[in-house]
């Protein structure tokens, strides 16, 4: 017999059905489904606990090779370490006497002319490792080579609002990002808006309220919470739905998953949502085969993606009030590899967008003559950039709080 039925079928719960539902309903909503409401009571009474601002976060997944984003193009190492991948003078986006973009990054390009992007070059952690899953553990937990179970980002949403708030964290995703793991604060968890739903609301109310009936007064409390928990998940994955699906734009996403996702993050910016935080991640970046097309093709769709993003808050009147961080979990090594790719490497540039970052290159950029093992060497400490969003542009200001430590700020907010 499936669950759905035993939900319905009141007549059949067990005592021990019955006291599972009394005491882990209202956590698995939570925790297990995503479905914590968009809207509640507890989230309007806290509001005034922060200054209004959203951070956006877009993890690049895989590895992004840095050197051919933010490409060194007047320096003879890159091209006699890249002869058949690297990226042409000719042909780069530049930025300055030194950098430029890769050629298909072009509204990052627009975004950086126009005061809107910063580059922080050399990001990274002491002890690196180029385990995907372990380096992207340290990146969201931002605690490496330690154990921690909580993200930056829902320690730092615990931080900004010190107690229970509901739709506080968004996570756009198909499944939830330790990055945004809080005590306080469950994230809402969905990849497709029109899939996001809870099943069989209205038969597990008429359920509860059987219960109800027959229960005393402190456990119909506890049922009566959970029967709210359970219809305002319900309104909430409606109101998501329902506000993505009705967001009308004249900017153009271009095509792919990061688009869909910026889109769907700008919708919920422009309803008001509670959010302070939304999570995304756009995978691919792996490239250790063929590398020259499958970032060109990524770079398409993730500079389509940003721009489209900014423009849309620009016109809903919210730029002042967003700031975009993206990251990936490594960068790859200086010399291309035989298979026309590069491999795991150490560090790489990190990317903030927004009318409130101080545009321009940020940090000293790796040398390429001095390598570690054929690898650039850190010079930017990653949760350096996290202590600037954290503290410049959430205005917290004890940053260990968040990170366990202080770290260099690097001014990127003004």
């Amino acid at each position: 017999m499936n669950r759905d039925k035993n939900l319905t079928d009141t007549k059949n719960f067990s005592s021990s059905r019955r006291r599972f539902l009394e005491l882990n309903l209202g956590a698995a909503l939570a925790a297990g489904t995503g479905l914590s409401p968009v809207f509640s009571a507890s989230a309007a009474e806290v509001k005034l606990a922060d200054n209004g601002r959203i951070l956006v976060v877009l993890e690049l997944s895989g590895g992004n090779d840095g050197l051919n984003t933010v490409v060194p193009y007047t320096q003879d190492e890159y091209y006699l370490a890249r002869p058949t991948i690297g990226i042409q003078p000719d042909a780069v986006l530049k930025l300055s006497d030194d950098y430029g973009l890769h050629p298909n990054l072009l509204g990052w390009e627009r975004l950086y002319k126009d005061g809107k992007m910063a580059i922080v070059h050399g990001c990274g952690y002491p002890n690196p490792n180029r385990s995907h899953f372990e380096a992207m553990k340290f990146w969201h937990t931002g605690v490496p080579n330690a154990p921690e179970s909580r993200g930056w980002v829902g320690r730092l949403a615990d931080t900004v609002i010190p107690r229970e708030a509901s739709g506080i964290v968004m996570n756009i995703a198909k499944e939830q990002s330790q990055a945004v793991s809080s005590t306080y604060h469950p994230p809402v968890v969905f990849s497709n808006p029109a899939a996001y739903r809870l099943d069989n609301a209205e038969s597990q109310a008429s359920a509860f309220d059987s219960i109800m009936s027959n229960r005393s007064r402190s456990a119909r409390s506890n049922l009566d919470f959970v029967r709210r928990v359970t219809s305002t998940a319900a309104d909430s994955s409606e109101f998501v739905r329902r506000t993505c699906a009705n967001y009308r734009t004249n900017s153009d996403y271009g095509y792919g998953t990061v688009g869909t996702s910026l889109r769907n993050i700008a919708a919920l910016i422009e309803a008001r949502a509670d959010a302070r935080f939304y999570y995304t991640n756009f995978s691919g970046f792996d490239t250790h085969v063929s590398q020259a097309p499958n970032q060109a093709g990524l770079f398409n769709q993730v500079g389509d993606a940003v721009l489209a993003f900014q423009a849309d808050l620009k016109t809903m009147g919210r730029e002042d009030d967003v700031v975009m961080l993206v990251f990936t979990e490594f960068g790859r090594r200086v010399q291309e590899n035989a298979s026309l790719g590069t491999d795991h490497g150490v560090a790489g540039p990190m990317y903030i967008f927004g009318n409130q970052v101080k545009g321009g290159f940020h940090g000293e950029h790796p040398s390429l003559s001095v390598l570690d093992q054929g690898d650039l060497i850190m010079t930017t400490d990653f949760r350096s950039v996290y202590g600037s969003m954290i503290q410049e542009w959430m205005d917290v200001q004890d940053v260990g709080s968040v990170l366990g430590g202080d770290f260099a700020r690097l001014s990127l907010i003004g």
